[in-house]
């Protein structure tokens, strides 16, 4: 039986936060996979700059190097629409049905799900289990114990908090506002992303 995490963003670019990230929670929780799940573009909550095939290779560009690491696009056949995290969760399980699936996630999440904005999210945080990333000026327990969608289905097992120790929050808005304003954000994502956004002309 294995331990896959599941990780899922947007990726628009994906940035050497994301790698590092997926590595600290992949080497503290004792993960088999990572499974790196781009959302699709068509998605209303988000708006990305970038079309899927792009985000989707340079993923792939990113992680190829990293035998535990894969990419998954299932989300990107999907009708954006109709399909939440909970219904993508539910995919995973059984395909890998034999192993224990985890959904990456950060802090700041939680506080969304525990807020109700999450569709499904009585049923996503009762049937699945969850790695939560700190993040700056959230208090991960207290997020937890002020949400009854959160309290009340947490066996205790549900949700394995996890501070990466080291505040690294440059996100991928920061390096497209960079190449989109003539700035140098070379050494904030891999090397073949890098040249890859250069030859395609993304993000100008």
């Amino acid at each position: 039986m294995a331990k896959i995490g599941i990780y899922g963003s947007s990726f628009d670019p994906i940035t050497n936060v994301h790698l590092w990230t997926a590595s600290t929670v992949a080497h503290r929780c004792h993960l088999d996979k990572v499974i790196f799940l781009p959302c699709s573009n068509k998605r209303r909550d988000k708006k990305m700059m970038t079309e899927d095939k792009h985000r989707l290779k340079m993923i792939q560009l990113a992680i190829k190097d990293n035998e535990k690491f894969i990419t998954d696009d299932f989300e990107l056949k999907q009708d954006a629409w109709k399909i939440t995290t909970y219904e993508t969760l539910k995919h995973f399980k059984k395909v890998y049905k034999n192993d224990d699936i985890y959904f990456i996630m950060g802090a700041d999440l939680l506080v969304d799900i525990g807020n109700g904005k999450w569709g499904n999210g009585d049923l996503l945080i009762r049937e699945n289990n969850f790695i939560v990333m700190a993040r700056d000026g959230i208090d991960m327990v207290k997020v937890i114990s002020r949400s009854p969608i959160l309290r009340n289905n947490d066996d205790g097992s549900t949700f394995h908090l996890l501070d990466k120790g080291l505040a690294m929050e440059i996100s991928s808005t920061y390096i497209r506002e960079e190449f989109a304003l003539g700035g140098e954000p070379r050494y904030l994502l891999p090397e073949a992303c890098y040249n890859y956004i250069k030859e395609h002309c993304l993000y100008k």
